[in-house]
């Protein structure tokens, strides 16, 4: 309150509004003497009744006679411990020793069981082993077993059973596109900028592709964070300057780091903002920041952009000097191949010049008929209307304006086929034959098959961060309420003070080689003994397994965030994770080897659910839903024609009519040529901001402006409609329908057997069977519907006969609409 301050022995000597706080060797003079012992006007501590105790008092008295010396290994700016759980560094606690020792297969059920046994909640028993061989599908690789993988595991009776099958699914390729795809919604991922524009990000891609790679190469989070983070500064490389095909693995190594950075590429942006570049780098600033706390730290650090946090220790300042962090870097294009693979482009630019010039001479040619027809409708129109259309439209009065509007109506609709003359008809031909020509003589890869182009040619490359030159960097200020115009005071690139300890400062240094003030945070954060990244993460991966993470405000660690159920072991966890390496894969591990992720989820205990309804503290397992994109992976797999190709520009399935009606300009959306694209996991799926791919918007899409820390599960009407009506939903049930035959012939019962065994992992029940027999029965009596001959019913479904073909078709449909197909227990 008066200005002192106590950090320094400086500080004490020139004391606050008072005057200097301490005379050294004069105790009746230093007024923290006085104040302490009750000797004068100010009594301390405030309120106190009584000075310090005697002991107290003659020790602060004779440091003061001793010359107030401060000692030399005194931390000068030694910092309180925080107060707050998740700001204090994780303490690995000992492992619990609970009463039901039986339960207990590793520290996590020793941890749950404790507190189940403090809670008097009753555990639920362990799941039958077809639950658990589906559950572990759908957790690991968001895929169902097939009849087969759940007859291997059944079948399997030995004790290494359970952690067989998990080692195994954990070194499948398809774990790291469901776990790279739980990432992407944590990084606000997305193939476009969002608001009117929505612009496209050609590269953004590679950053998918580059999560889903360290997820199956599982690796170590540290490494994963700090490539993300400063992955071009601490991995300095360039492809460009190898001259050969063979690139040696340390710089692949390199350039994977340098891809990590995207991250900071592709979020939402006002394409407008390009006009004022100044805002426009506020707001990536804006954007790096938020991503970065939510992602890395679980703070709500966006609260600080206009104000100091109104809950937690988080300074404006601080907010601003994370933005000094990134100020530094700007994004741009980082070549994925070699010098001498991009020499082989210039090799060929020449097709790229004939394409251009076929295109000018169909432009030219078009221009001419239209030239012709125009003349020819210009004879009804005045002329003054005529002599308007001819004046080009920005030198167009406003009358001018309107009086050629009905001309340039017809300009516009006019189709260049439907005017040509027979004699103009040859000439209009060969040009669009050049033109062809021309466009598949642009080469996709060189004659070896070396270099892969992407697009008409363009050199491959990731948009990755890169450092401005020193000199080019713009100052970072502190903003009255965040506004843009009213820059308060300048700040430099520091981290958040309530984070740091007394090893490390919270300003940076300028290093030798450059400030690479990114690295010095990604070093930071990596930090083993950092309070929240370890914590943070697992509490991510527990949450992808459980449905909620210990904490349930996965993206808020703060003070408004929920306090975590199982404090000990997240803190347990988080030690664990550092100490093996930051694997990712072996908490995973740990998770489910666990017998509290084997405990049944349909386990009823009125008294339990008395205690504790939401299942806050594990005492059976949760129920799920899957995602849009499970769904949509599930529904493919079931009908056997799902296509594992993994990696490449993202894919834009064929869409109805009133799908397409959604978006703002519909030739956006380009369908692949061949067929089997479209039938590609939904992590590949083009993620546009403004436009949903119809099946995950019904199914709680996140919106990715900003991290998504975990997905809303809503039931409405749309979902089901999609499942029972979507034409992809009829044609994936059509094609189930056709492998059923394919495997059982002209057999009902062996079609439901089998249907059963393959969309739901188990055998009908008696009423179940009789039911579908008797659908089968029912609907094979109704005519169906005349097909179009564009569409035939395939092979196998022609073998049975339409009718019958319609109604097993219809129960396959069924299926994929029960409860049990889209949800693991």
């Amino acid at each position: 309150m008066s200005g002192l301050d106590m950090r320094q022995r400086e500080g004490l000597l020139k004391g606050g509004k008072r005057g200097s706080a301490v005379s050294p060797g004069n105790p009746a003079q230093s007024l923290v003497y006085l104040s302490a012992s009750h000797q004068g006007e100010l009594k301390m501590p405030l309120g106190s009744k009584s000075p310090l105790p005697a002991e107290d008092l003659n020790t602060l008295k004779k440091w003061i006679e001793e010359g107030a010396r401060w000692p030399t290994d005194f931390a000068m700016n030694a910092r309180p411990e925080p107060s707050w759980w998740s700001f204090k560094k994780p303490v690995r606690p000992a492992v619990p020793q609970p009463r039901h020792s039986d339960l207990v297969a590793n520290p996590i059920d020793a941890f749950v069981i404790a507190k189940l046994e403090e809670k008097g909640l009753t555990p639920a028993p362990t799941a039958d082993r077809l639950t658990l061989v589906r559950r572990a599908y759908f957790d690991l690789l968001g895929l169902p077993p097939t009849p087969e993988e759940v007859d291997h595991f059944l079948k399997d009776t030995s004790p290494n059973a359970w952690a067989n099958l998990v080692d195994t699914l954990l070194a499948s390729p398809r774990y790291g596109e469901r776990w790279g795809r739980r990432w992407l919604d944590v990084v606000r991922y997305a193939d476009s900028a969002g608001f009117e524009g929505d612009v496209y990000y050609p590269n953004a891609w590679r950053y998918r592709d580059y999560v889903i790679k360290s997820f199956n190469d599982d690796k170590p989070y540290d490494r994963f964070v700090q490539e993300q983070i400063a992955g071009d500064e601490l991995w300095p490389d360039d492809l460009g300057l190898d001259g050969f095909y063979a690139v040696p693995p340390e710089k692949l190594e390199h350039l994977e780091a340098a891809v990590g950075t995207t991250l900071f590429t592709f979020g939402p942006e006002i394409q407008e903002s390009n006009m004022d570049l100044r805002k426009l780098r506020y707001e990536r600033l804006t954007d790096a920041v938020d991503t970065t706390g939510s992602a890395f730290l679980g703070l709500t650090f966006k609260c600080a952009r206009c104000h100091d946090h109104k809950f937690d220790p988080l300074s404006q300042k601080d907010y601003y000097r994370l933005q000094a962090v990134f100020a530094g870097s700007t994004a741009g294009a980082l070549p994925v191949v070699t010098g001498m693979s991009t020499s082989h482009r210039d090799e060929n630019y020449h097709t790229i010049l004939a394409l251009e010039e076929a295109r000018v001479a169909y432009w030219q040619y078009e221009k001419q008929i239209k030239q012709r027809v125009m003349k020819a409708k210009e004879k009804g129109f005045s002329a003054e209307a005529v002599k308007a259309f001819e004046t080009p439209m920005r030198n167009r009065t406003e009358a001018q304006t309107a009086l050629a509007a009905p001309l340039d109506k017809i300009s516009h609709g006019l189709k260049i086929k439907e005017l040509l003359t027979p004699e103009e008809r040859p000439t209009y031909q060969k040009l669009v034959q050049k033109l062809a020509e021309a466009a598949l003589a642009v080469p996709q890869a060189d004659a070896s098959h070396q270099v892969q182009y992407d697009g008409f040619f363009d050199v491959p490359s990731a948009t990755i961060l890169k450092d401005l030159p020193e000199e080019m960097v713009p100052a970072t200020y502190v903003y009255s309420r965040g506004d843009l115009k009213t820059p308060l005071t300048r700040v430099e690139p520091g981290l958040p003070g309530a984070l740091v300890d007394d090893h490390d400062s919270s300003d940076f240094p300028m290093s030798p080689g450059g400030p690479r003030f990114r690295k010095q945070l990604a070093l930071w954060l990596t930090k083993p003994d950092h309070p929240l990244t370890a914590r943070v993460m697992v509490n991510r991966i527990w949450e992808g397994h459980f449905g909620r993470g210990i904490v349930a405000t996965e993206n808020d660690f703060g003070h408004q965030g929920l306090p975590p159920t199982h404090a000990e072991l997240l803190d347990w966890l988080a030690s664990e994770f550092v100490r093996q390496g930051w694997s990712i894969k072996s908490m995973h591990r740990l998770i489910m080897l666990s017998k509290t992720y084997q405990m049944d989820s349909r386990f009823i205990d009125p008294a339990d659910e008395k205690i504790d309804a939401p299942n806050n503290y594990l005492w059976h397992m949760n129920r799920t839903r899957l995602e849009g994109e499970a769904i949509w992976d599930s529904i493919h797999e079931v009908a056997g024609d799902i296509n594992f190709k993994m990696g490449g520009r993202p894919i834009m399935p064929p869409l109805s009519k009133p799908e397409l009606a959604a978006l703002r300009i519909p030739e956006e959306w380009v369908p692949p040529a061949d067929p089997l694209e479209a039938n590609r996991r939904g992590v590949y799926i083009l993620t546009r901001r403004n436009f949903s791919f119809p099946l995950f918007d019904r199914y709680d899409m996140p919106v990715n402006a900003e991290s998504c820390p975990r997905r809303d599960v809503t039931t409405v009407a749309p979902q089901v409609l999609w499942t029972l009506n979507n034409q992809v939903a009829f044609r994936e049930s059509e094609r189930f329908a056709a492998r059923l035959v394919k495997a059982a012939g002209n057999n009902p019962s062996a079609w439901i057997d089998a249907a059963w065994h393959i969309a739901l992992a188990r055998a009908p029940s008696a009423q179940e069977k009789s039911e579908a027999l008797s659908m089968l029965k029912k609907l094979d009596g109704i005519s169906s519907a005349k097909r179009d001959a564009e569409d035939p019913l395939p092979a196998e479904l022609a073998t049975i006969g339409t009718t019958r073909a319609d109604a097993l078709t219809k129960l396959c449909l069924t299926l994929l609409n029960l409860n049990e197909f889209v949800y693991v227990d």
